[in-house]
């Protein structure tokens, strides 16, 4: 949900000329009714998917970490086989759209700072690591940018400090009386590593339904109550987000029976969050050049377009992680990792 949030909110990347949307009124957008949480605040999805991320690696990694089962080179190679190959080849893909782009254009589509300084900058994946001049390239990337300066900090907390719950709270607190996306993405990490902490917390207590039930009683009131008082501002706000999602993520985390069907829907969704996160931007930039070239419009108001782009994202997305990404990590993983680590790392989840 939070990759697409982000992907309707780009959208209005078809009404840019440059940097800057011309004559854009957004709520002539395609759905505007339906999907205007997005086109209003989808870049607020950003928030909630490092959170998600929290609560993923301190599930998984928390206590492997803790007690050296997992090493810094096991969790390096994991990282870099899920995150890398996607990134260089997009990166490629829209250095060479974009320069196609200027010479149409005189100008590069949304993101200007497409020069050899950032293109080095996002070579090691350090766009966001406060070098750049501003936005270049395949600048959704940008997210996961500082994620990996998180990860540096989440695994060297872990394995050298603690893995008590009380470094997650002393995290989130300092970081309220900071700014920058880093110290935002820290906090948001280790929120939703605190709702996985309590989630197994929970799990052989007997108190666990009077807890669930409590969670889901401040998940269904808290918006209930921003409604009546009229303060649905503050749904976009930093302390509701780094607050309100890892409960709903602490309730939503609870076990539930799917069938073989379901299951595996849900995992190939899950499976598409990265390459759709990535593989937007570079469809945007195609399908500009192509009209470009015909000398006609985008009809970014339309609602067949607009399902053409969100199909052919998801399509591309679904394909791009069967045929690229999930080959390319088991390639890497195994020439990277011991070979005593084969089953483990052939197993390993698309995280």
């Amino acid at each position: 949900m939070a990759a697409f949030a982000v992907l309707i909110w780009h959208y209005q990347h078809f009404a840019y000329f440059a940097d800057k949307p011309v004559d854009f009124v957004r709520d002539q957008l395609p759905l505007y009714g339906l999907l205007q949480p997005f086109y209003e605040a989808g870049s607020y999805g950003v928030w909630v998917f490092w959170c998600i991320s929290g609560f993923i690696f301190f599930w998984k990694y928390r206590d492997a970490i803790s007690d050296q089962s997992t090493r810094g080179w096991t969790f390096f190679v994991f990282r870099f086989s899920r995150l890398y190959p996607l990134h260089f080849v997009t990166l490629i893909i829209v250095a060479i759209l974009q320069t196609a782009y200027f010479r149409v254009h005189g100008y590069f589509f949304v993101y200007q700072d497409n020069d050899v300084r950032h293109f080095l900058l996002q070579i090691f994946m350090a766009s966001e690591w406060g070098l750049q001049r501003g936005g270049s390239f395949n600048e959704p990337i940008w997210s996961i940018s500082v994620e990996v300066l998180v990860y540096v900090v989440f695994f060297l907390m872990l394995r050298f400090v603690t893995k008590s719950a009380l470094m997650n709270l002393f995290v989130i607190v300092v970081c309220l009386n900071l700014k920058g996306q880093v110290f935002s993405c820290l906090a948001f990490f280790y929120a939703g590593g605190l709702a996985a902490i309590a989630r197994r917390a929970i799990a052989p207590a007997t108190s666990r339904f009077a807890t669930e039930s409590i969670a889901w009683s401040a998940v269904i009131a808290i918006p209930v109550l921003i409604w009546m008082f009229r303060l649905q501002s503050a749904m976009i706000d930093w302390a509701f987000l780094v607050t309100y999602t890892p409960i709903l993520l602490f309730c939503l985390s609870s076990e539930i029976t799917l069938s073989a069907s379901a299951q595996k829907l849900v995992e190939a969704a899950g499976n598409m969050t990265y390459s759709s996160y990535l593989l937007h931007f570079p469809i945007q930039l195609l399908i500009a050049l192509g009209f470009a070239a015909s000398g006609a419009p985008i009809p970014f108001y339309d609602g067949s377009f607009f399902a053409m782009f969100v199909t052919s994202t998801l399509l591309a997305s679904y394909f791009t992680y069967r045929y690229l990404e999930a080959p390319a990590q088991a390639l890497l993983r195994n020439h990277l990792l011991p070979a005593r680590g084969t089953t483990a790392r052939t197993t390993a989840p698309a995280l």
